[in-house]
Parts: C-alpha cells; sequence; structure tokens
C-alpha cells in the first residue's frame, strides 16, 4: 500500500522560508513524477510544483516561479519543496502527490497517490 507523509509545515512570517517533505513508502519511484499542490479555503487547487523522474523536467506554477525550489532524493523515495520568500498568499493546505503520468512543460500531471496534506500558515 502506497503512503505518502508530508512534513515541514507551519506557522512563519512574511519573508520567511520553509521546506516541505514527502516521504513516499510502499513501492519505488524512481520513474513516477512527484509533486506538490496547494488548495485555500474558497480557491481551487492549484499544482504548485512537479519533478519527473530522474529530475529530467520541472514545473513550476507561475505564483511560485523564482520562489520554490522543488528536488528529490530517490535513495530515500522523498521530495522536498524549498518555499523561500513567503507571502500571505501562500497560505495553503500542501498535498504531495505522486503519479506514474505527466507532461510538465505543459503544467499536466496524472496523480495517481494523495498525501494528506499539511498546513503552510504565512502571517504578515
Amino acid at each position: 500500500q502506497v503512503q505518502l507523509a508530508e512534513s515541514g509545515g507551519g506557522l512563519v512570517q512574511v519573508g520567511d522560508s520553509l521546506r516541505l517533505s514527502c516521504v513516499a513508502s510502499g513501492g519505488s519511484f524512481r520513474l513516477h513524477t512527484m509533486g506538490w499542490f496547494r488548495q485555500s479555503p474558497g480557491k481551487e487547487r492549484e499544482f504548485v510544483s512537479g519533478i519527473s523522474g530522474s529530475a529530467s523536467a520541472i514545473y513550476y506554477s507561475e505564483s511560485v516561479k523564482g520562489r520554490f525550489g522543488i528536488s528529490r532524493d530517490d535513495a530515500v523515495n522523498t521530495v522536498y519543496l524549498q518555499m523561500n520568500n513567503l507571502q500571505p498568499e501562500d497560505t495553503a493546505l500542501y498535498t504531495c502527490a505522486v503519479g506514474k503520468f505527466s507532461m510538465l512543460r505543459a503544467g499536466r500531471f496524472d496523480v495517481d497517490y494523495w498525501g494528506k496534506g499539511i498546513l503552510v500558515t504565512v502571517s504578515t
């Protein structure tokens, strides 16, 4: 059974940084795309960032480009999201996702597995 466990969220101030981690278990994910979505109250879920197997392709939404960085360590089945210069609009539930198929250059990510999500709150 595949499980995704997120960590690293919390309450920060504007301009601070956080690093989210997501550990995948129950399989091998070297060839899978791993990534992060987020959702704020009253808003649709947003695909924030994704990284393909072997990190051959990376996607960032326009709202985070230049501030967030995604990476993966396949030795420990983990994907990271480094979030810098956090702003109030980054406040959301961040959810880890893993999938076999993606077209990251087109912003497409077909998710097979979801984490439970972790809250990030940016205070002014």
